[in-house]
């Protein structure tokens, strides 16, 4: 650690979750800003090798490797990102509740008591719009996910309730270890390199690949009946905005996300558009989540003088050019 009055210049950063989609964005940033990266992980990243300094392949779930991992390094900041996670057609199909609520929730006890007796006293938890109540997204045009809205607690899912568990964690080691938690809820992270054909992959992902796929004039299946209302985060962003937040002096929740809202129907319009392609949409039945979630940026703009801002198209094109490249080059999505 190099420190230059209270400027840390130098520090040394655990990233759970480091062979991810945001992680390993979030080790490429915190990279090129001079830090020393710890990463660890399940896996490695799927599509380029990792530039963290050093990167353990272990299960969080074993928490005789997060204690063997958190005595290995003197931590000066812990990214919390590991999770049991995907898309709608892993997280609201129902076989999968009982995995991703102990896997998420052992990870989660398991960095927080390893960084408390180690003496970590920064750490972030990446938490997910996931954990706002149900009856607050019913309305497509107008959902209300203003972070004070988060009570009475009712989520849609499993993930969601395992989300909003592990919120009040880390805030009660805050309150009772004296711990500078931060805790940011996701509203739907897309970009390159992350999940597109795995199952696991989210909205962006899964449509971009789709109309890559399609002929001109072809036919695109959306689970749902279309109207149902998104916003997304490009990851760009969302990795500016984690270390926004974990540099402010934010004690609650905030949003993280866009508040430019669309359905899914006309992202599906979008993406064609900026691909060139003229295609027709078929609704079907399939897992389709709320019918409306946007970002309520209020608070992160009252507390930190920020939000994102960058276009959709901007992030779509990006994705999409990624996304079609690898199916151009036969890479398969595991």
């Amino acid at each position: 650690m190099i420190q230059t009055g209270d400027v840390i210049l130098n520090k040394t950063i655990l990233v759970c979750g480091a062979g991810g989609f945001i992680g390993t964005h979030l080790v490429n940033d915190l990279k090129a800003k001079g830090h020393t990266v710890i990463g660890v992980d399940i896996k490695h990243p799927l599509y380029e090798d990792t530039r963290c300094n050093e990167f353990y392949k272990q299960d969080l779930r074993e928490a005789n490797m997060v204690d063997f991992i958190f005595s290995q390094h003197e931590f000066d900041e812990v990214y919390q990102l590991a999770a049991d996670m995907g898309g709608a057609g892993y997280i609201f199909v129902g076989e999968n509740d009982a995995d991703i609520m102990h896997n998420s929730a052992t990870i989660n006890l398991n960095v927080l008591e390893s960084a408390r007796k180690s003496g970590v006293n920064k750490i972030f938890y990446s938490s997910s719009a996931c954990m706002y109540p149900e009856h607050n997204q019913l309305d497509p045009d107008n959902p209300d996910l203003a972070e004070d809205t988060a009570y009475p607690a009712n989520p849609d899912s499993d993930y969601g309730w395992e989300k909003l568990f592990s919120e009040r964690l880390y805030l009660a080691y805050g309150r009772c270890y004296n711990m500078n938690v931060k805790v940011a809820r996701f509203h739907n992270i897309f970009g390159p390199q992350g999940s597109w054909n795995n199952g696991k992959e989210k909205a962006p992902a899964a449509l971009c690949r789709k109309v890559a796929m399609a002929e001109h004039d072809g036919v695109i299946e959306v689970w749902g009946p279309g109207n149902q209302t998104r916003s997304f985060l490009f990851i760009d962003e969302c990795v500016e905005g984690i270390q926004r937040i974990m540099e402010s002096d934010l004690t609650e929740p905030v949003n993280l996300g866009s508040t430019r809202k669309i359905s899914i129907n006309e992202l599906v319009l979008l993406i064609a558009e900026r691909s060139n392609k003229r295609v027709t949409i078929k609704n079907i039945d399939g897992p389709r989540g709320v019918m409306g979630r946007t970002s309520d940026n209020k608070l992160i703009k009252e507390k930190i003088d920020w939000a994102p801002d960058e276009d959709l198209e901007t992030g779509i094109d990006k994705t999409y050019r990624w996304i079609l490249g690898q199916i151009e080059s036969g890479v398969e999505d595991v």
